[in-house]
């Protein structure tokens, strides 16, 4: 196969570092960019074969259509979601891959860190502690054992973080559109709906994809339903949670505290260093005022092992397009309906 060019948009060091050590075997030509894909942008994929984007990059028609006048038809996530690709737009015009599975363990180990740090106030303690302050006023937190979890989202992420809290003695609620019985029965857990998992839980974590049923499924409403004091720990997607209705339950004490790993305005300010800059996002500065609200900036995914597992499956992404190979990790708008078109390799264009 004759060399291939990729364009990685939104790129950082550590994306170099894993995707050139990685590529020894697969011997592709890398061009590495720290802009977000734009229209202002896209300019710089003109001499690539395929181009390689991040969660806060968005790929829309008008991206899709300026790509495909570079006679570029393949695009490459480095992540599992993808909520910012206009799939109706890329059917029959561009391939969409991702990374379904880089590391479950490493999102589900994460929300449990937040959850002990923002129940145990380990972050506060920190802080105290390195000021000479050895008080533990204002420390208090709560047994997790025989508390009550509530888990949307039951895929390898969410089964993972079950088991997790199993190990903490807590009793666990789940809710998936599409739950997995004989896991539950094996696992210890319960299905339930919505509104009794709002009811009866302690702590509440999002593990669900975002689609149209799930956007803003934290809302006022919702919200209203749930345990006076609960906490809300997102590590799904940002617009899963109607910022400014948690902002308000938040004032008038209803939640008791949130961990968010996502934000609803995030591509803006995440995973970038606004250090010497004030925010000029009045939600998101809002938020940081709570001093029961723990915010970390998308790195629920940020282990050894996950960066290795999508550069691997990012770049046999890749390799499996160009070497005519059947695209066992591609999306698209009408899958898994009958009217995907598939072409003579079984790929949906």
């Amino acid at each position: 196969m004759q060399r291939k060019t990729i364009a990685f948009f939104d790129s950082k060091d550590y994306d170099r570092e894993v995707f050139n050590k990685i590529n020894e075997k697969y011997n592709f030509d890398l061009k590495f960019f720290d802009d977000h894909l734009t229209p202002e942008t896209v300019i710089l994929a003109r001499d690539a074969d395929a181009v390689c984007i991040f969660v806060n990059d968005q790929l829309t028609a008008e991206l899709i259509e300026q790509l495909n006048e570079y006679d570029i038809k393949l695009t490459a996530l480095r992540s599992a979601g993808y909520n910012n690709v206009d799939l109706k737009a890329a059917y029959k015009n561009m391939h969409v891959v991702r990374v379904p599975a880089y590391s479950p363990y490493a999102v589900a180990e994460h929300t449990v860190g937040l959850i002990l740090s923002l129940n145990r106030k380990i972050h506060k303690a920190y802080y105290r502690v390195n000021d000479n302050n050895f008080t533990i006023s204002g420390l208090q937190g709560f047994d997790m054992h025989g508390k009550n979890a509530g888990v949307i989202g039951t895929g390898k992420i969410g089964k993972i973080l079950i088991d997790i809290l199993n190990g903490f003695g807590m009793n666990v609620y789940a809710y998936d559109p599409y739950p997995d019985q004989e896991y539950a029965e094996k696992a210890g857990y319960e299905y339930v709906d919505l509104d009794t998992l709002y009811k009866k839980s302690d702590i509440i974590s999002l593990n669900c994809p975002l689609t149209k049923e799930t956007f803003h499924m934290i809302n006022k409403e919702s919200l209203a339903k749930m345990k006076d004091n609960v906490m809300i720990v997102n590590t799904g997607r940002g617009h899963l949670i109607d910022t400014k209705a948690l902002i308000d339950s938040l004032k008038n004490k209803k939640i008791g505290s949130a961990a968010l790993d996502v934000y609803e305005e995030e591509s803006k300010y995440f995973f970038e260093d606004f250090s010497s800059q004030l925010i000029s996002d009045d939600v998101l500065a809002r938020l940081l005022t709570f001093n029961n609200v723990l915010i970390t900036s998308h790195q629920g995914f940020f282990t050894t092992e996950a960066l290795n597992n999508i550069a691997t499956t990012t770049l046999q992404n890749v390799t499996d397009y160009f070497e005519g190979k059947d695209l066992k990790n591609e999306i698209c708008y009408q899958c898994p309906g009958d009217d995907c078109r598939k072409d003579d390799k079984g790929r949906c264009f």
